[in-house]
């Protein structure tokens, strides 16, 4: 007489400090190295976006040499770095676990973990980091009287007095709609190119990626989620403290989008897409290349089996 299975209990993963670490630390290597240029320069095409790629970086260059690529990185890019992943991460967990409760796949689970862990991104710490990046990256450098700039600090807190938290939050609704997509359509873009490698390979579905198969297949998932990058342009525009009269006084994302076609027309909307692919390239091979060196560094410091995938 056969009997039937019982179905498998659907266990919550623990999180661990291993994991939070080891996604901190190559947020960290990831824009200290090449990260924040590609960003500075991304920003600078969006906001001024009569620039191409070389009246860009010719621009960001003309603000101060080399440390002109690096504007914005400490604290603001050091600390979204060191927590975007952590609030990834345990949102993404916690989500997935609940969705796959009511039946959902795996596949369905992993985007909408990708999903809610990116809105959460957005409004706990990437909002008012990307503002401030944007700020430091757009903010006018000629002070009249050659009085000395704001410093960093002293420009947050110019802001945080004349517009409160909402100043420093400006286009975190943009973000979060840009983290939303991001996450959804990387992971699904991802999955599409993993699947089109196994084909063209041979590889069978449980058989494992070798890891220039996975950095193809990332790279692929992270430069096509480039298609989003009218939100990008929106959300820096926002952001942005160029001086333009013609600018909405209460900008949204809406009227943003309209003032920005409006000047510039659709091609005004996707400037930058170029360093953001290579951004999200970057990205790809430091979390891809990078993860076991940093895995076998992290399990050894804190003694814990790292779980989390790179």
């Amino acid at each position: 007489m056969s009997t039937l299975e019982a179905p498998q209990k659907l266990e919550k993963k623990p999180i661990k400090f291993s994991n939070l670490l080891l996604g901190s630390g190559l947020n960290m290597f990831e824009v200290s190295t090449l990260g924040q240029p590609l960003e500075v320069v991304k920003t600078t095409m969006a906001a001024h976006r009569s620039d191409g790629m070389a009246g860009a970086v010719t621009r960001v260059w003309g603000r101060g040499g080399v440390f002109g690529f690096y504007q914005g990185l400490i604290p603001w890019a050091w600390i979204e770095a060191s927590t975007k992943g952590a609030v990834l991460l345990f949102v993404a967990s916690e989500a997935e676990y609940y969705v796959k409760n009511f039946g959902a796949s795996n596949f369905v689970a992993g985007i909408s973990g990708g999903m809610l862990g990116g809105l959460a991104q957005a409004y706990a710490t990437m909002g008012f980091c990307t503002c401030m990046k944007t700020v430091e990256i757009t903010k006018h450098k000629a002070v009249a009287g050659g009085a000395k700039p704001p410093g960093t600090i002293a420009t947050f807190m110019g802001i945080y007095r004349a517009e409160g938290i909402k100043g420093i939050n400006k286009g975190v609704n943009a973000v979060a709609v840009r983290q939303v997509t991001n996450w959804g359509s990387r992971f699904g873009l991802s999955r599409v190119a993993e699947n089109g490698i196994r084909k063209f390979t041979g590889k069978g579905d449980t058989d494992k990626l070798s890891v220039m198969e996975k950095i193809t297949a990332s790279a692929i998932g992270g430069g096509l989620s480039a298609w989003n990058q009218p939100i990008e342009v929106i959300r820096v525009e926002m952001q942005s403290k160029k001086e333009d009269p013609n600018r909405p006084k209460k900008m949204t994302v809406g009227n943003t989008a309209r003032y920005v076609y409006s000047q510039n027309g659709l091609k005004g909307l996707y400037r930058g897409v170029t360093p953001r692919i290579g951004l999200g390239v970057w990205q790809t091979v430091c979390m891809v290349a990078l993860g076991d060196v940093a895995k076998e560094w992290v399990e050894k410091a804190t003694g814990e089996t790292v779980t989390a995938k790179h």
